[in-house]
């Protein structure tokens, strides 16, 4: 992309412009998850869910260990466990790093989810709200509930373009352990991005698939010669 220079040096507009772009990413990094406006919210669509944290105890831990915010904190499965429904979808809602993108498209992309996967016959765990989460969080969280996948939405990193985006991952037979291989991820969901209608519809497809098949990952495409157009709740 041509920015142009002045002298042996950037134009001023396109250097500032970078530096605004620099610390939006920087400051949604930091952000943290508003759980009780996600509760409230989900509460409202119809959707009851419960509220964990990692095993990073605050911000600054999250962003230097990510190993911990694959685990869930003491105690955490134990309280999934007592709200399990075997055999069901779960879906998580995790910060990572890019919080308000989580907190703008979170709830529009459940709310067309869950009721095309209830008329299809898919039972639904209640929705986990997960603090300083990572993606492979979801695998713990999943196992704990019994569930038969889990799909997490997840804050992706953010972009000098796009500081805001949230991601899915989707795995099937969640348990710890499971790679990035065996998951399929749908990304860039935001606005001037892909749409929460464009996502579910992508995601409901990968679900009938991944039952079909008994697999996510590698071995799992998107195959559709088109998409099936989900009605708006």
């Amino acid at each position: 992309m041509a920015l142009g220079r002045a002298g042996n040096g950037l134009p001023t507009a396109a250097h500032l412009a970078f530096q605004a772009a620099h610390a939006a990413a920087r400051d949604e990094v930091g952000r943290a998850l508003d759980v009780a406006g996600l509760t409230r919210a989900l509460a409202e669509a119809g959707f009851p869910s419960i509220a964990v944290r990692s095993a990073a105890a605050e911000r600054r831990i999250f962003l230097r260990r990510p190993d911990l915010g694959r685990r869930l904190a003491e105690g955490e499965a134990a309280r999934l466990a007592a709200a399990a429904v075997p055999g069901a979808i779960a879906f998580v809602v995790a910060d990572g790093l890019a919080a308000e993108a989580v907190a703008a498209e979170a709830v529009p992309l459940v709310s067309r989810m869950g009721p095309a996967l209830v008329r299809e016959g898919f039972k639904l765990a209640p929705v986990v709200i997960a603090e300083q989460g990572r993606v492979a969080l979801g695998d713990e969280v999943g196992a704990a509930l019994g569930a038969a996948a889990v799909a997490v939405l997840i804050g992706e990193r953010p972009g000098l373009s796009a500081p805001r985006s949230m991601g899915v991952y989707l795995t099937w037979a969640p348990r710890t352990g499971r790679t990035d291989a065996e998951r399929n991820c749908i990304s860039n969901i935001r606005p001037g991005g892909l749409s929460s209608v464009g996502a579910a519809e992508t995601l409901l497809w990968l679900m009938r698939e991944m039952v079909r098949r008994r697999l996510t990952g590698v071995s799992l495409k998107d195959e559709r010669p088109g998409s099936a157009r989900l009605a708006a709740p």
